[in-house]
């Protein structure tokens, strides 16, 4: 059995595309939330996905368990979800005509009698338009952005405010598909 370790409508509806049989467990833990000493920003949300996934793997120890996390890396900073609908102008604002990455990390993960471990990071760039001030009020009226790591979505309006990317754009939505499915069949056949 697969037990994905999110509540996160955008990974339960990615992962149920791979045709997959799974349930969700919400994982109880409190994520870290900046890079340490020798955690570097890429590596930060991998970690986060770890936690998640042996939270709920010590839970369930026979099934495999996927954690995933995702952030925003920008000029070496790490930009989580905005606090209030200032703060996500705020960081539109400064995403304007810049580029920044996306990164994912995955677990997946089992604690019983065969126990393992993989992990790793999916990356991706964004690049967003030069955005004047009215285009982020349209933005933001019509995206519910306070849930979203980085303030947007670019399955929701992207048009609007993004003029590129590079990478799995199903990565910048939240699970990188590609390679999870080469894992899962691994694990689960």
């Amino acid at each position: 059995m697969l037990i994905l370790a999110s509540e996160s409508p955008r990974r339960r509806e990615l992962l149920g595309t791979l045709g997959i049989p799974f349930e969700i467990r919400s994982a109880e833990v409190e994520e870290l939330e900046q890079a340490e000493d020798a955690c570097s920003v890429s590596l930060l949300p991998q970690k986060n996905a770890c936690l998640k996934a042996q939270a709920v793997a010590e839970l369930y120890p026979e099934s495999v368990v996927l954690g995933a996390d995702t952030a925003i890396g920008f000029e070496n900073q790490l930009i989580g979800k905005p606090r209030d609908l200032e703060d996500a102008r705020r960081i539109l604002e400064m995403f304007s005509g810049k580029t920044h990455q996306v990164i994912t990390g995955i677990a997946l993960m089992r604690a019983g009698e065969k126990p393992f471990c993989r992990q790793w990071s999916e990356i991706s760039e964004v690049t967003f338009k030069p955005l004047s001030c009215e285009i982020i009020d349209e933005y933001l009226k019509k995206v519910h952005v306070l849930d979203k790591a980085g303030a947007y979505a670019i399955q929701e309006c992207g048009d609007m405010i993004i003029s590129g990317f590079t990478g799995e754009l199903n990565n910048i939505i939240g699970l990188p598909l590609l390679r999870l499915e080469e894992e899962l069949k691994k694990i689960l056949l």
